[in-house]
């Protein structure tokens, strides 16, 4: 009786180590999928460098926009997992800079961004997808409203026009309706 019951417990003591190790390896896979740069990451790659921005600024809709000029450089940190850009310029007559860290999520399948400058202390995150027919990135996510306190939200448009050309446009919501606030055009410095 008791090797029967030694034999029972040994069989069950392998079953479980073997779906143990499975899940481990399941698991280990999961994580090297999840950490590894792809054609995606080596896609954004492709952005790195300085670029030249032309930036309008629409402060209150129906007004004249604002108009000015800056610079931005971008380069791929953390073993080509993330973009970071450096964006540098005036607004309202300051000085103005600010980074973008943008990524693409291999586990979610979608890009990630998130946004700081001189100008606020908090952090603007957005999460889009590629439209392989308007070549862009379509952002969704959210700021705060300075004045309310509470999460504004926000949608980004990044089109890839070709190798040295791109459109951002930025929308916000304001009063439950969505307007277009800000266009930079960037083209890449020779």
């Amino acid at each position: 009786m008791k090797k029967l019951t030694l034999t029972v417990v040994a069989m069950l003591m392998l079953v479980i180590t073997s779906r143990v190790q499975a899940q481990d390896d399941a698991m280990m896979k999961a994580w090297q999928a999840y950490m590894t740069p792809g054609d995606v990451h080596k896609m954004m790659a492709k952005d790195n460098g300085k670029w030249d921005a032309d930036v309008t600024m629409w402060m209150v809709p129906g007004a004249p926009p604002e108009k000015s000029k800056a610079s931005s450089e971008n380069s791929m940190i953390m073993g080509g997992r993330y973009q970071q850009c450096l964006f540098k310029g005036t607004m309202m007559g300051m000085p103005f800079e600010g980074m973008s860290i943008m990524g693409y999520d291999n586990a979610k399948k979608a890009f990630v961004s998130t946004w700081v400058d001189n100008m606020g202390t908090g952090i603007m995150r957005m999460e889009g997808s590629w439209d392989d027919a308007s070549k862009s990135i379509n952002f969704t996510g959210t700021c705060v409203d300075p004045v309310t306190g509470k999460d504004s939200n926000i949608r980004q448009v990044m089109k890839f026009v070709d190798a040295n050309n791109q459109v951002l446009e930025m929308y916000c919501t304001m009063d439950g309706k969505e307007t277009k606030n800000m266009e930079i055009k960037y083209s890449r410095k020779k």
